[in-house]
C-alpha cells in the first residue's frame, strides 16, 4: 500500500483532488429522539453515557448510510460552506472497492478485492487522524470470478462495533475481526448455502443492532436472509429472501414499538420481524426499485427510491414508485406498509434519496435533483446538479451534500428553495481519462471521508464562528 501524503506534499505534487465544501439535517428537538430510534440506542442510555446501540459518538460512522441516520450521529455543529475543506490526507489503496469506509473511534476501516478474477480479499484499516495504515487482512476468495465493469467489487459496507469491524464480500466470505485485525470468527456461506449465482454479484451491505448482524443474499436461486450473533458469529434465524432482482441493502426500521428489517427488490418490499425473522408484511405495488435502499425518516416512516430503464421507458410508473411509505399495525396486530405519497416526476439513479427536516431530496439518472415536501409530496424545484449520484447525499443542519458519480459535488442549502453554496470537482483524471467513479462520503466529526475505488481522501470542514 501507498503511504498517504500530507497535505502539504499533496498540494506541491498532486493535482487529483481540488478545493471544495459541504452539509445536515435542520431539526434539533427532534434529532435527539431520531437519532436514538434509527441507532437503536435507549434515550436514557445517551443521558446516562452508556450506550446501547452500535453508533456511540459524533465520529464513529459504523455502517452503509450510518444505519440510515438522517440525523448524521446528532451532529449539531455548522459549517462555514464560504471557507474550502482543508486536505487533511490522501491514501491510495490497494486493490479496488465499491463499499463505504466505516469509521469507529480512531480506526477507519475499508474493504477492496485484487487480481484479475477477484482472488483476493482485503481489509484495511487506517489510522483516523492521518490516514497510515494500521493493519492489513487478506482472504482467499472462495468463489474466484472475473473482475469486469459489470460485475461488483467488494461493494458491501462492513459494520463496525467495540469488538472491531465484521466485513462481507460476494464471493460468500463472512469474517469478524479484531480492532487488531485478527479473525475473530468467519463462514463461508458458498460452503454453507451453495453458490452465490447472482449475474452482476452481490451489493448488499450488512446491517447491524447493538447484539445482531443481517445479511442478505439475494441470488438467482434460493435467495436468503441471516440473522447471526454479532460476538459468535452463530445463526438465529435464516428465511427466504425477495426471489426478484435486488442491489438494494436490508435496513432496520423502528415502528410501533417493533423494530423491521426492511428488503427493497424490483416490484416487491417485505418487512421481517428482527427477532424472529417472520415476514410481517409485504407491498407489491412497485417499479425500478432495484437499487436505493429504504432510507428511514422516523418511527415506522421511509424514503424509496426507484430508477428508469436505460431507454426511459414507463417514467412515469417508475416515478409513482419513489416517495414516502408508512409502516402501520393495526388494533387487532395487522401489519401493513403502504405510500403516503408518490412522485409525479422524481425518480432515482442508484442513490438513495434523502431528507432535511422538510424535504426530500431524489436525484435521477442524468443528475435532476427533485426536492419535495416531505409531508405532501408536493415538489417544490427540479435543479440539474453536477452528475448522477451513486453515493448517498450527507444532510446536514445548514447544507446538503449531493456526491456526483465522478466526483462533482455540490452543497446546497436544505430546504424548498434551491440554494447552490457551492459546486466542485473533487478529482481530475489525466489527460483522455475517465474520472473515479465516487462511490462514498462519511462525515466524521468535522472531516469527510471521499471513497474512490482505489482512493480514499480526507478534508477538514471549517466550523461556523460563533
Amino acid at each position: 500500500m501507498n503511504l498517504p501524503w500530507s497535505a502539504s506534499r499533496a498540494d506541491a505534487s498532486d493535482n487529483w483532488l481540488r478545493s471544495a465544501s459541504w452539509h445536515h439535517s435542520s431539526w434539533v428537538a427532534g434529532a435527539f429522539l431520531a437519532f436514538c430510534l434509527l441507532n437503536h440506542v435507549s434515550p436514557d442510555s445517551l443521558s446516562t453515557g452508556k450506550l446501547t446501540g452500535a453508533a456511540c459518538f459524533a465520529g464513529d460512522w459504523t455502517s452503509f448510510q450510518n444505519g440510515g441516520s438522517a440525523v448524521e450521529n446528532f451532529h449539531t455543529v455548522d459549517f462555514n460552506w464560504e471557507a474550502d475543506p482543508r486536505l487533511v490526507w490522501q491514501a491510495e489503496l490497494p486493490g479496488y472497492g465499491q463499499s463505504s469506509p466505516v469509521v469507529l473511534g480512531n480506526l477507519i476501516y475499508l474493504t477492496t478485492v485484487e487480481g484479475s478474477n477477484k482472488e483476493t480479499y482485503r481489509v484495511l484499516a487506517l489510522d483516523r487522524a492521518t490516514g497510515q495504515q494500521v493493519w492489513d487482512y487478506s482472504a482467499e476468495n472462495p468463489s474466484p470470478r472475473e473482475s469486469t465493469n459489470y460485475v461488483s467489487k467488494a461493494a458491501p459496507t462492513p459494520v463496525a462495533d467495540k469488538q472491531g469491524v465484521i466485513c462481507f464480500f460476494e464471493g460468500g466470505l463472512l469474517v469478524a475481526l479484531s480492532t487488531e485485525g485478527k479473525v475473530r470468527w468467519q463462514r463461508n456461506l458458498l460452503a454453507e448455502f451453495g453458490p452465490l449465482d447472482e449475474r452482476h454479484g452481490l451489493s448488499a451491505s450488512l446491517e447491524q443492532d447493538a447484539e445482531s448482524l443481517y445479511v442478505w443474499v439475494e441470488r438467482g436461486t434460493e435467495p436468503y436472509v441471516l440473522k447471526l450473533e454479532k460476538q459468535s458469529g452463530k445463526i438465529l434465524w435464516n428465511v427466504p429472501g425477495l426471489g426478484t432482482t435486488s442491489w438494494a441493502s436490508p435496513r432496520l426500521i423502528h415502528a410501533a414499538g417493533s423494530m423491521h428489517l426492511v428488503l427493497s427488490g424490483i416490484g416487491k418490499l417485505r418487512g421481517l420481524d428482527s427477532g424472529t425473522g417472520e415476514t410481517l408484511w409485504e407491498f407489491t405495488d412497485l417499479v425500478g426499485n432495484s437499487t436505493p435502499t429504504p432510507m428511514p425518516i422516523g418511527p415506522g416512516q421511509f424514503l424509496l427510491g426507484a430508477t428508469v430503464g436505460r431507454e426511459g421507458g414507463d417514467a412515469g410508473r417508475s416515478a409513482e414508485s419513489n416517495g414516502l411509505l408508512q409502516i402501520t399495525r393495526t388494533d387487532d396486530g395487522i401489519w401493513s406498509c403502504g405510500f403516503v405519497w408518490q412522485a409525479k416526476r422524481a425518480t432515482s439513479s442508484f442513490g438513495s434519496p434523502a431528507a432535511s427536516s422538510d424535504t426530500a431530496y431524489f436525484v435521477n439518472r442524468t443528475g435532476v435533483l427533485y426536492a419535495l415536501d416531505l409531508k405532501t409530496g408536493e415538489e417544490r424545484y427540479a435543479e440539474r446538479i453536477g452528475d448522477s449520484i451513486w453515493a448517498t447525499p450527507i444532510v446536514l443542519r445548514n447544507a446538503v451534500l449531493f456526491l456526483g458519480k465522478n466526483g462533482t459535488l455540490d452543497v446546497l442549502a436544505p430546504g424548498a428553495e434551491y440554494k447552490p453554496l457551492k459546486s466542485f470537482s473533487v478529482w481530475e483524471a489525466g489527460a483522455g481519462e475517465a474520472p473515479p467513479v465516487l462511490y462514498a462520503g462519511v462525515l466524521s466529526d468535522n472531516h469527510l471521508l471521499l471513497r474512490g475505488g482505489s482512493r480514499l481522501a480526507c478534508f477538514e470542514l471549517s466550523p461556523t464562528s460563533r
